[in-house]
């Protein structure tokens, strides 16, 4: 539907005249006041023309409100590209158009006057650098009119209003995706719908695992070989395709969306690092799900230092024996491969002593989880992100062949696998829109369902403009993703935008979920309710791939390095 005026109804406040143009001025403003806090925090962290490690780590707090800051212009100049799309298609309705000047009307205020890096820490202009005049840019003309109309009172009634009239719907607002991808989600979405929602709860609070069977009729779907290039038996799409299937899968429970990206971790590697020989052996029979595989990289003390890893993988004859400890390893006991990170060179102390492996593994069970000699371990029980079961793992001598060192090179682990980080990213982010969906459908039902003081919550306003904001920044978390994607199928770097996309996404899926048990009230704190379960998904989607704090420095530096 394109936009005119008999289809407003009741929205004094929508922006008729040129929105997309404004948009596109607003997105251009906050890009020049980004330039400005660039160039502040640059002197604030450069010594002898090098940034400084103790200036970056001192700075802390401004360094990496740049990357916020950062994020949120790119998060503006998507939006902007996003709705001159889709009017240029005709596909940008009321609801489009409100949802996005009211995401300009929030995030151009934050940028003016604070952003949230998390619930309790805020990041101010003055302590990126940025004076008075820096910023009064964003105050006048046309990002000025957007703070001031684009996310009024009667804007975000009138969004709840339309929000309401599409409840049940699989997105609220036009994604921007053509026939194919939309095609994609409503099959994702069947699935998930028929398969997943109706269990995960029970699977949730029974901390059991996802079904085999489920895992099998994935496969038939085509999950585990979406970017496998179709020689080696996967589908050969990209990985916006990944995005929509992760984010539906997700939407259902955020343990099914990431059983996919297990596999696209794995193939990941093998394709940009692997040997013919491996390539052919592995790809296959990842792609079909006959094979599951586990990533094992990280160890006690460690976190995302991983230049610190002491597994040690020592030459003994035709293969290697591994000895050390990991932690933290995401569906280990019913996994058929591990790719394995451990030091090949203990005289190199960095990332350059590391190496990859292909390790082969046999199948456990929670009897018997590690049936193979050297390896032990024992569960991590937690909050969320359950079905596929967390694990510290021991290995003491434990063999692998030669063969199944990736690429039959050593040192080169690290570099393996941070070429991996882009999708890795980009994955991530789209579980978190999944996630914030699911929050947001459950807070809207209950919201409509549940009446207090003979109404139903959802006619209150601080109740409706919760959804209202959960629609708004799941929209732009989502086209930041999906651009994100696109720029990795063009086979361009995009490390950067793919930092920004998950660290946006994992605070857009905690507010919302959070926001959504608030309306359930005392029953949202409830375990029978499937909110408490998101809430407690949400929460690892800033921790896991990348901490916010880390993802956030890696940001920053980037666009500090130029």
């Amino acid at each position: 539907m394109a936009l005119a005026a008999d289809t407003i109804k009741s929205t004094d406040d929508l922006i008729l005249g040129g929105l997309t143009a404004r948009l596109a001025q607003a997105a251009e403003a906050s890009g020049a006041m980004l330039a400005k806090a660039v160039t502040a925090t640059a002197a604030a962290v450069t010594q002898a023309g090098k940034l400084s490690s103790q200036a970056l780590e001192r700075e802390q707090h401004g360094v990496h409100g740049l990357a916020w800051a950062a994020t949120y212009s790119q998060a503006l100049r998507e939006m902007a590209d996003y709705a001159a799309r889709m009017e240029n298609e005709g596909r940008l309705g009321e609801l489009e158009a409100l949802l996005t000047q009211a995401a300009f009307g929030s995030y151009l205020a934050q940028l003016a006057g604070g952003i949230a890096m998390s619930q309790g820490e805020m990041v101010h202009p003055h302590e990126l650098g940025l004076t008075p005049g820096d910023t009064q840019a964003l105050l006048d003309g046309a990002p000025g009119d957007l703070i001031t109309r684009g996310n009024s009172v009667r804007v975000r009634a009138r969004i709840a209003e339309l929000i309401a009239e599409r409840e049940g719907s699989s997105t609220f607002g036009d994604t921007g995706l053509d026939e194919t991808y939309e095609a994609m989600r409503d099959e994702m979405r069947r699935f998930s719908d028929a398969e997943v929602v109706p269990h995960a709860h029970e699977w949730h609070l029974a901390n059991a695992y996802i079904p085999m069977e489920v895992i099998d009729k994935m496969a038939e779907l085509g999950v585990f070989g979406l970017t496998i290039p179709e020689e080696f038996g996967g589908l050969g799409l990209g990985k916006e395709s990944m995005c929509v299937v992760s984010e539906e899968l997700s939407r259902g429970y955020i343990g099914v969306g990431s059983l996919g990206t297990r596999s696209e971790i794995a193939a990941e590697l093998i394709l940009l690092a692997g040997t013919d020989a491996q390539k052919q052996k592995w790809l296959p029979v990842l792609a079909s799900g006959e094979c599951i595989p586990t990533a094992v990289f990280t160890e006690p003390n460690t976190g995302s230092d991983l230049a610190s890893l002491k597994t040690r993988a020592v030459k003994q004859g035709d293969g290697y024996a591994i000895t050390g400890q990991k932690t933290w390893i995401t569906h280990p006991v019913r996994a058929d491969l591990m790719t394995l990170l451990a030091r090949t060179n203990p005289d190199e102390k960095g990332y350059r002593g590391l190496s990859m492996f292909l390790a082969e593994k046999p199948r456990g069970a929670d009897a018997d989880p590690f049936p193979a000699e050297g390896i032990t371990g024992g569960e991590i029980e937690v909050l969320g992100y359950r079905g596929m079961k967390e694990f510290d793992i021991s290995f003491d001598g434990f063999k692998v062949p030669a063969e199944n060192l990736l690429g039959e090179r050593e040192g080169e682990g690290f570099k393996q696998l941070m070429a991996t980080f882009e999708a890795a990213r980009i994955q991530t982010a789209a579980r978190a829109i999944g996630v914030a969906q699911n929050a947001l459908e459950l807070g809207l039902r209950y919201a409509c369902e549940r009446q207090q003081f003979g109404k139903p919550l959802y006619a209150f306003p601080r109740v409706s403009d919760k959804i209202v904001t959960m629609a708004m920044e799941i929209m732009i978390a989502r086209q930041l993703t999906y651009a994100a994607a696109r720029k990795k199928d063009a086979g361009k770097r995009c490390d950067l935008e793919a930092g920004m996309a998950k660290l946006l996404g994992a605070r857009v899926a905690w507010a919302a979920a959070d926001n959504a048990l608030q309306i359930h009230g005392g029953n949202g704190f409830a375990l029978e309710y499937p909110v408490s379960r998101v809430l407690c998904d949400a929460r690892i989607l800033s921790i896991f791939e990348g901490a916010a704090e880390i993802q956030a420095n890696v940001i920053a530096r980037r666009i500090l390095e130029g």
